[in-house]
């Protein structure tokens, strides 16, 4: 009788930000993954351990997202293996576009796209925590200024404007988030923050307050075109970040400004 080789690989792909996404297994084979599905496949010890990551997948991506293609038996897993791996399929996950999760053994590998260097150091730090010594994390994840330039290129320099001294939204400014929705309907779920800025008349921490309003203004309009709420959070830094001298009436215009960047 053959004795079954050390756990192998599970190799958890999500197609995030690609309309079709190939991937690689252990075994060398070819798997093209639906838009916005999640595939898992590999081999895991017993049918508890399977049943145990299905469910979390779909807990995580809901259920119908997640094509089940592992295989039972046929390996032994390093100890409280069944135990740990489920606690690697989480939210974060989520962030990670073109994603792939390898787990050989106690040795993780994680590759993909995130939005900033934080969001990649962050989730190498949750792996971190939630596995015993042992294990080996290999970090991969690359970042990608893809989706902080499709924002840039939307707003294009144009100031967001508001009625004198408030954070009602004008008409042309509506037209600009219009198109700021639809941008960041096609950045597949990456959370943003919109920074409210003012020039530097008035009491200081009156223009703090209005630029926090103002941000809050922006989000209420995103939501309410479809954008999820949870997605956008909002801040204020009144006139305390100029990008140009308020000297002159033109600069103040361009000092009173919403801004836009991709979160963690």
């Amino acid at each position: 009788m053959n004795t079954p080789s050390l756990f192998s690989s599970i190799v958890l792909c999500g197609a995030l930000t690609a309309a079709t996404s190939t991937v690689t297994h252990a075994a060398s084979t070819q798997v093209s993954i639906p838009p916005d599905r999640v595939v898992i496949s590999g081999a895991v010890p017993d049918e508890s351990t399977k049943a145990a990551l299905l469910a979390r997948l779909q807990e995580v991506y809901g259920t119908g997202q997640v094509i089940d293609q592992m295989t039972v038996g046929g390996v032994i897993a390093p100890p409280n293996w069944s135990t740990h791996v489920p606690k690697l399929i989480g939210q974060n996950l989520k962030s990670i576009g073109k994603g792939q999760l390898v787990i050989e053994g106690t040795t993780i590998t994680m590759r993909g796209e995130v939005g900033n260097e934080a969001t990649r150091q962050s989730i190498a730090s949750e792996f971190s925590n939630v596995l015993s010594p042992g294990y080996v994390i290999k970090n991969a994840l690359r970042v990608t200024a893809a989706s902080q330039a499709l924002l840039d290129q939307t707003l294009a320099n144009r100031v967001i404007e508001f009625e004198h001294g408030s954070a009602l939204l004008t008409e042309p400014g509506k037209r600009i988030l219009d198109e700021m929705s639809e941008a960041l309907r096609n950045m597949n779920a990456k959370k943003i923050e919109v920074i409210g800025h003012t020039d530097n008349r008035g009491d200081p921490a009156l223009n703090h307050a209005l630029s926090r309003s103002r941000a809050d203004s922006v989000k209420t309009y995103l939501v309410a075109k479809g954008i999820p709420s949870a997605l956008v959070a909002t801040s204020g830094m009144g006139s305390d970040q100029p990008v140009v001298p308020n000297t002159t009436d033109e600069g103040r215009k361009r000092n009173r400004r919403i801004e836009f960047r991709v979160g963690q």
